[in-house]
This record gives C-alpha cells, structure tokens and sequence, in this order.
C-alpha cells in the first residue's frame, strides 16, 4: 500500500486530519483540566484560610478589650505576636500556638489593626515592606521579592460593640484581623502540573502522530484490499472476455475471406460464432448476477422456499448429465420438510452450481450425494462427491472470482470461474455461509449453512 503513490497520499491526509483533531481534543482535555486542577487548589485554599479566619474571629472577639489602649491585654491574648513600636520576640512559645490555633507558621502570618485602620500587631513571619495601614478590600494577592502572597480581611467585633456604637465612637467595629499565607507551594504545585503538561503533552502528541499513521494504515487497508480485488477482477474479466472476443472475430474474418467455391464450410464457422457468443453471454450474465448479489440489489422480496423440493426436482434435472458421465447421482432428505426464507431462483443457482461443479469433477464410475438435515435453527445441505479434491493451499482461493482448480479442464467444461464465487455470494445473500472440506485424491464436500424458518 505504501508503495501505491494514491493510497499512501490517502493515508498520509487520513493520519493528519485525525492526529490534528485527537491532537485538539488532548490540548483541550489537559487545558481544561489543568484549569480545573488549578481552580480547585485555588478554592481549597482561600477555604482553608477563611476556616482559620473564622476560628480565630469566633475565639477572639469575647476577649477583645474595648478600650482605646489595646495594647498590654493584645499582650495577654497574643504572646508571640509583635506589637507596633515595640520590640519584637521572634522565638515562638506553645502558648501562642494552642492560642493562635495556625498549625504551620511559616505558611500564615496575622495582622490586627484597630477600627482606624492602624496596625496593632503582626507575626514576626509576616512579609517584609508591608505598608503600616489598612487595606480593607477582603482579598489580597501580592508579590513581594519574587514570593506571592494571599491576604484574607475580616471585621472583628468586641461584646461590648454596640456600647460604642452608642456613645462617642462612630465605628461599629472594634478593628480588623488580617489571615494571610505564603503561596509558594501552591505555586510550586501550579509550576509542577505545568512542568509535566509542558512534557507529556509533546509525548501524547507524538503518540498521537505515530498512532494515526498507524491506524491510518488500518483503515486504508480494507480499501486498498477491495482497490487490488477490483483491479485483479478487471483484469480477470478482459482477460476472459478477450479470449472469445478473438476467436470470434478471427472465425469472422476467415469467414470474409472464403473463397466462393468454399461456401460449404460457412456453416461450421457459424456455428463456432455462436459457441463463442454463447460463451460471452453466459459471462457476461454471471457478471451481472453476481454484481447484483454483492450490491444486494434484487428486488424480488423473500418468500418460504422448500429445500426438500429444491432438492428433488436438481436431482431429477441433473440425473440425465450425471448417467452421461456415468456418475451415480444420489439424494437424501429428510421425511419433514424444511423451509428457509430466500430467493427460489438464487438458491436454484447455488445448489445446482454446486452438484454440476461435483458432476464434472468425479471420475466416471464414482457419486456424488446430496444429503438435507436440520441443526438446530440451520438448514444444513451438504454436497459430496468422489472427485479429484481440493489441497488445501487452494480452498481458500476457490470461492475467488475467475479463479479456477484446474484451468485446462474448467475450461473444456465451459466454465467461467465464477459459479463458486456466484454460490458464496448466494449464500451470504440469504445470510448463510459455504464452507468446503476436501482432499486431493478423496473428493470434496461442500456444506450450505442457511437460517431455516419454521
């Protein structure tokens, strides 16, 4: 196939389009996931963030102070955080741990400000350059020296908020807490399921390329199959067409030539133009049947059609060309009848295809039987004979068009090479099978396989 410059342009197209669409769909697929990967990382981390959040809101605002000077109890309640204007201990204690509830503190810093917007206290961890006010919008996502950082804000409240908000203070809120964390794992992770997309998906994508050409391949290879059948068919057909077609014109053209005094023999030519002509007719109907059997084209719809009387009125037809040969020409059927769903005239064909073939290839004296049986849900005709047989390299081939077993003796017999091909095709037409059993010197069997009906 690839040496065929039509069928390997064919499939070199057929692996383009189909590695470029599987192509995009696996780009797709693994943008899509790695956006869905990155979403969900995403998430489960500004959760985990307003958890703690939470956890520290709902734990400190019973202990928050509602005094203007904060200070000395932001001491009590966070030990190991740094105070604004004072000096700063950066060796942690449990205290602060159990207090604070963060599991990692290298991951999370907290800030806390009061209701202007004033810094109180921070984490020694806490990012360097951070600007001393507040921002008050609830997420925050910045860089600084190359490392990423998400900022979460929540409003804190004291028990005595709504005092306040009654006298002299017009803020509701007792300050601001401030959760954030490093996102350098989180970036680490991105940067890794980057890193294998960035390889896998080359290597997919060759795979991809190496599969289509592959699979290219295999789908052109039943095309290219049915190309060389019908190749070898045209090629079969002009050859046999072409040998009748010359000898035909030559005894025309002799014919032409005759002298007058040599009239007498006119009638001999004659009659080898019509064995010739007859010789292309049958060709040419065998062609047609069996095109129209290979497109299904018949537009006569199938009835019920008796195999035992099928049967009977073959043999009785055939029996005058078997006592000719002195072949014995015997049937056997059973006492029920049995019926299968198909083209009387088509299943004519295939059995008397079948014993003719059988007829001519046994040696005189010898048989040829026809036996009927049923299996099950199959009607089973088998025809057997005490002829030459097939080897078995050529059983495989006999059901080929124009293929013939014996050429010089097909050929004697005025066979065309296609009433086994015509019988297979037959057979799978009414959705059966032909299988043959055979060896040389033994004769052969012949087995149809068709759906009964009952």
């Amino acid at each position: 196939m690839n040496g065929h410059h039509l069928f390997r342009r064919s499939r070199i197209r057929l692996a383009l389009w189909y590695a470029f669409v599987m192509g995009a769909i696996l780009s797709l697929s693994g943008l899509g996931m790695y956006r869905a990967m990155v979403r969900v990382k995403w998430t489960s981390l500004e959760r985990e963030i307003e958890s703690i959040a939470g956890t520290l809101h709902d734990s400190l605002e019973p202990m928050l102070p509602v005094s203007e000077a904060p200070t000395p109890v932001l001491q009590q309640i966070f030990p190991d955080l740094c105070l604004t204007g004072q000096f700063c201990n950066l060796k942690p204690t449990l205290i602060p741990r159990h207090t604070i509830g963060i599991g990692d503190r290298d991951l999370y810093y907290l800030r806390l400000f009061d209701h202007y917007g004033k810094l109180l206290a921070f984490s020694p961890n806490q990012p360097a350059q951070l600007p001393q006010t507040l921002n008050s919008a609830q997420w925050q996502t910045f860089n600084v020296e190359g490392i990423r950082y998400h900022q979460f804000t929540i409003t804190l409240h004291s028990a005595n908020t709504h005092h306040l908000a009654t006298g002299n203070s017009s803020h509701p809120s007792w300050g601001y807490l401030q959760i954030g964390r490093t996102l350098e794992t989180y970036d680490s992770e991105v940067r890794q399921i980057q890193l294998i997309l960035a390889f896998g998906l080359p290597i997919a994508l060759g795979l991809v390329a190496v599969s289509s050409w592959y699979l290219a391949g295999l789908a052109m290879q039943p095309i290219y199959q049915s190309y060389q059948q019908q190749q070898q068919f045209t090629a079969n057909a002009a050859h046999e067409l072409r040998s009748p077609l010359a000898s035909l014109l030559a005894t025309v053209e002799a014919i032409l030539r005759l002298p007058p005094g040599h009239q007498q023999d006119v009638p001999s030519m004659l009659q080898r133009v019509e064995r010739q002509g007859r010789r292309l007719s049958h060709l040419i109907a065998d062609l047609l049947l069996l095109v129209s059997l290979e497109q299904n084209s018949s537009p006569k719809p199938f009835q019920p059609c008796c195999l035992n009387d099928l049967i009977a009125d073959l043999t009785e037809e055939l029996a005058e060309l078997a006592t000719a040969s002195n072949i014995h020409l015997t049937s056997q059927v059973p006492h029920f009848e049995i019926y299968v769903l198909g083209n009387e005239s088509q299943l004519y064909r295939l059995v008397s295809n079948l014993i003719a073939n059988a007829i001519q290839y046994t040696s005189t004296g010898g048989y040829v039987q026809v036996s009927l049986s049923q299996s099950d849900h199959n009607a089973i005709l088998a025809i057997e004979d005490t002829g030459m047989g097939i080897s078995s390299t050529e059983q495989s081939l006999i059901f080929e068009r124009f293929y013939r077993v014996n050429s010089d003796r097909s050929r004697q017999t005025g066979g065309t090479g296609l009433g086994l091909a015509i019988a297979s095709a037959i057979a799978h037409r009414h959705q059966g099978h032909l299988k043959v059993n055979s060896e040389l010197g033994k004769g052969s069997v012949f087995t149809i396989y068709l759906p009964c009906i009952h």
